[in-house]
């Protein structure tokens, strides 16, 4: 089951340039980088944006803290990261890479995609979270 893989779209109304600094910036990714049911604003977030630097997510719930974590394996500024993504929910090997295109000026259209899950459920409920995690990332980026 290990080849199972999920993509998940959103666009979002800001800069290409915006969305991918978020992504990298620990007081950015502490601000959307929450469980579905929303969690804390609090996560615990370090990151070495650079090729083969880590990054490091807790993210807090009422219940309890949720290490995630990873290796960077490329950063194209504006247009493309790729990660590992360790958590206790995938694999250890499981990658994410995310590709960024503007649609239209001040838009972003992201297409995040993760590989390799444990198990159908494992990959449904990673699209449950990323799919939250992008509305968070929209309604932290766009002014209501």
């Amino acid at each position: 089951m290990s080849e199972l893989d999920l993509t998940v779209t959103r666009t979002i109304a800001a800069p290409r340039e915006t969305v991918f600094n978020a992504w990298l910036s620990p007081a950015a990714l502490a601000k959307f980088m929450r469980t579905p049911a929303g969690g804390s604003m609090d996560s615990q977030v370090s990151t070495d944006p650079v090729k083969g630097g880590r990054f490091s997510i807790v993210m807090v719930t009422p219940e309890r803290e949720i290490p995630h974590g990873g290796t960077y394996l490329d950063i194209s500024p504006y247009s493309h990261l790729a990660f590992t993504w360790e958590s206790p929910f995938s694999d250890d090997d499981s990658v994410v890479t995310i590709d960024l295109a503007e649609p239209a000026p001040g838009q972003t259209e992201i297409t995040l995609r993760q590989v390799k899950f444990r198990s159908e459920e494992a990959r449904d409920g990673h699209i449950r979270g990323w799919t939250s995690l992008l509305g968070y990332l929209n309604d932290s980026l766009v002014p209501a």
